[in-house]
């Protein structure tokens, strides 16, 4: 099983905090669209013997397409590749961009799951990220989105700068007062280059706390939890069922294409990226040349990648997959490099498994990092 990634780069406005690859001009986009399907079947055959279970529509604002747009992509999609009868479609979408007649639009289509960047229930945090919608908006496309699809995942963002944690947890239990089945939840984190960073170099927005994103990392995990909610990965969050395939296959290390500017792919043995430029990506299509770097990972990488995505998830990290597939010095190792995080509380081991204690979970990655092995 496998997942397909359509990075769609293209937004109305650039928000404050983001350093992902998009554009603000639209200019493009009669282009890109034939290049991605051209690209989904220069690529067919990276996935001849695989059946894929998950589309996955990224951005950007892949709700800035039009449905036509969006279902002539999924049609390259069939037409390349074998596609599982019970694939999960995801399309990443702005509350601006959904309106009551968008949503219906939507829900006729093959489009079967919505994954909704809320960020806030709160004007002055929309504000301060400079998000195209309004808070008005956030709770209005909720309700409409609830009425025509069952599988909806909202984002939200934590540790913003004057927002208090009984701000936080209110946004929580208005995330929570729509039903849905799944939160993904982020630390705004401060990316070199952004606007954000350039506004806290000169004094205009306070600092990102790291304590105070610590804390309401935790005032998220309890609220949900109690709210029937599977702490699944590290930022995600969902009910029985509705854990994103798309996200799982990631981080239980299935292969995935990566399709459009920027995208990046993976088969297990090597990693590629797309040039993050919309018009060199464009022309090299045409010319029926991938415009892709590969990186072939040696079988430490392997081991590292395998580490720093199995902490992050409630599956943990296996010690037979380690022996199995790297061997017995690298399981002797693993276990050698965790003691002192268990002896902190940070890692646990359970019937074979490495695991982040709750205590450790807002630091999973820096402890990852030391677990890894150098080439």
């Amino acid at each position: 099983m496998s997942g397909i990634y359509i990075h769609i780069p293209f937004c109305k406005q650039a928000c404050h905090y983001c350093d992902f690859h998009f554009s603000t001009s639209m200019k493009k986009k009669d282009d890109l669209i034939p290049a991605l399907a051209k690209e989904l079947e220069l690529r067919k055959d990276e996935f001849k013997n695989t059946v894929v279970e998950t589309i996955y529509f990224g951005g950007g604002t892949p709700s800035l397409l039009t449905n036509d747009e969006l279902q002539f992509i999924i049609d390259s999609v069939y037409k390349n590749y074998k596609v599982s009868d019970h694939s999960e479609i995801t399309l990443e979408a702005n509350p601006d961009d959904l309106s009551q007649e968008r949503i219906i639009e939507l829900s006729k289509s093959p489009i079967n799951r919505l994954s909704i960047g809320i960020q806030s229930f709160f004007e002055n945090d929309l504000k301060l990220m400079n998000r195209a919608h309004n808070a008005n908006e956030a709770k209005s496309c909720l309700e409409e989105a609830t009425k025509h699809f069952d599988n909806i995942s909202l984002d939200l963002i934590y540790g913003i700068p004057g927002a208090s944690n009984s701000q936080w947890l209110a946004n929580i239990e208005m995330a929570l007062s729509f039903g849905v089945p799944h939160i993904s939840s982020y630390a705004l984190t401060v990316e070199p280059k952004t606007a954000l960073a350039s506004f806290i170099k000169k004094g205009i927005i306070d600092n990102v706390d790291d304590e105070q994103a610590h804390d309401q990392f935790h005032i998220l995990k309890d609220k949900l939890e109690t709210s029937g909610f599977v702490h699944y990965e590290l930022s995600n969050f969902g009910k029985n069922g509705y854990f994103s395939k798309n996200n799982s296959a990631y981080w239980q290390g299935k292969s995935y294409l990566g399709i459009g500017p920027s995208a990046h792919s993976f088969n297990g043995k090597q990693r590629g990226w797309n040039v993050s430029n919309n018009a060199k990506y464009i022309k090299s299509i045409e010319q029926n040349e991938l415009p892709i770097e590969i990186e072939t990972l040696t079988h430490t990488d392997q081991y590292n990648e395998y580490v720093m995505t199995g902490l992050r998830t409630i599956w943990g990290v296996s010690l037979d997959k380690v022996e199995t597939d790297f061997g017995m010095d690298f399981k002797d190792y693993l276990i050698e490099q965790s003691e002192i995080f268990i002896n902190q509380q940070l890692l646990y081991i359970d019937d074979k498994h490495v695991q982040v204690t709750k205590k450790g979970q807002f630091l999973c990655d820096g402890i990852a990092s030391e677990l890894f092995k150098l080439n």
